[in-house]
């Protein structure tokens, strides 16, 4: 492998962000985005892992006689129609990495690829997971269903993140973003002419009570000390000026920090909807999907990473946020940190206008692999302490 400079390997990265960008593809269809970063991993003598999954890469870097860290970015784009204006903008129709997933993935290839370098002196493993369908499809899980989490000691990654300076690293312990909840509820009622409302049930006339009602979860039923949205985002009924339709339909997603706020939403949800549903005299059909946990920041590992952050980067205090990841996924299996590093944008993600600035993926790449030989290093120390306090309430038997 031909050793590259610091700014060669920027270079490099960044060509192959805009190609990422360029050719964005959609949940559980990265098909080329996947054999691409296989390419770039092969090219570099970096062994790919075997898996089940039709997309997403997993390889590995070091030895096995040691912990194992593992290193995620997520590979998917989103069904946006790109209007940045930048010369590498997408040129896939109606598709677009306004989420930024094109840094993540160019930035671990950037840390794969320093600590390929390195990988004599490494003290255990790394692993690398460029992670397929983040966006829609579950893609945690169906990495850590696929076994790619076995035997994985730590998990680190990190989001880029818009408002921030190009570079600037945002950490915090304990929960950072929010669980995720959909819901889709059918308003079954009788359909008639508009002119006899008397011989039919009216979906209509009750789907605007359930928005009102539900409305009222958040400011009369909680703490208002315990973040919470519930946001109604698609709403449906009828197709003719002359008809009170049959159904009436309306979904969208709950987010919380708190595991009881959880709980105690979907329980008053069901309540409510269920309750004047029965008020119109009509049914009420409801779906609710559980979705992913809460970001939720290991203590110790944070205070590591922060550390070890600080000799390269700025740091800042990361504020918790109701949007979702499921990054979290893993952290439910094993500890993890999940940092936001800033990409000079102003404009958020799952937006059409979304840029990121190149800038940010140097320090992407550091960041994987300095934290990565440092908690590995961590590790082994804590593995080694363990083992000697064994080893002396032996000899004390």
């Amino acid at each position: 492998m031909v050793e590259l400079t610091k700014e060669d390997l920027e270079q490099r990265l960044i060509r192959l962000r805009h190609h990422f960008h360029e050719y964005p593809e959609l949940a559980n269809h990265e098909v080329k985005t996947t054999a691409t970063i296989k390419e770039v991993l092969t090219g570099w003598g970096i062994p790919i892992l075997p898996t089940h999954l039709k997309t997403g890469v997993f390889a590995e870097i070091g030895h096995a006689n040691g912990p194992t860290v593992a290193l995620r970015a997520d590979i998917d784009a989103l069904p946006i129609t790109e209007t940045t204006g930048v010369d590498f903008a997408s040129k896939i129709p109606g598709v677009m990495h306004a989420c930024g997933h094109d840094t993540h993935i160019a930035s671990l290839l950037g840390g794969a690829y320093l600590l390929k370098q390195k990988e004599a002196q490494l003290p255990g493993k790394i692993k690398l997971i460029f992670q397929l369908a983040e966006e829609d499809k579950e893609g945690a899980l169906q990495v850590i269903n696929d076994g790619q989490l076995n035997g994985v000691d730590a998990i680190i990654g990190f989001h880029n993140a818009s408002n921030h300076p190009v570079g600037a690293v945002g950490i915090r312990a304990g929960i950072t973003s929010g669980a995720i909840d959909k819901f889709k509820v059918t308003l079954v009622g009788v359909g008639t002419h508009a002119s006899a409302p008397q011989n039919g049930r009216d979906p209509i006339a009750a789907l605007g009570a359930e928005i009102n009602a539900i409305q009222s979860i958040v400011s009369r039923n909680l703490d208002p000390f315990k973040a919470a949205v519930v946001s109604i985002t698609h709403v449906t009924a009828g197709n003719t000026w002359n008809v009170l339709p049959q159904t009436a339909f309306f979904e969208g997603t709950v987010r919380t920090a708190d595991k009881q706020v959880r709980r105690q939403i979907k329980a008053r949800f069901l309540e409510i909807v269920n309750q004047v549903a029965k008020a119109y005299d009509i049914k009420a059909e409801i779906d609710w999907y559980a979705g992913d946990p809460s970001v939720d920041n290991d203590p110790r590992l944070t205070e590591i990473i922060r550390d070890e952050t600080s000799k390269f980067a700025e740091i800042y205090d990361q504020q918790p946020a109701l949007g979702s990841d499921d990054f979290a996924c893993y952290q439910e299996k094993v500890p993890g940190v999940y940092v936001n590093i800033g990409n000079g944008g102003k404009v958020s993600p799952h937006n059409p206008n979304f840029t990121a600035d190149d800038g940010l993926l140097i320090t992407g790449a550091t960041f994987f692999e300095r934290n990565a030989i440092r908690l590995l290093t961590e590790l082994n120390s804590k593995g080694s302490a363990s083992r000697s306090d064994n080893e002396s309430a032996a000899q004390q038997v």
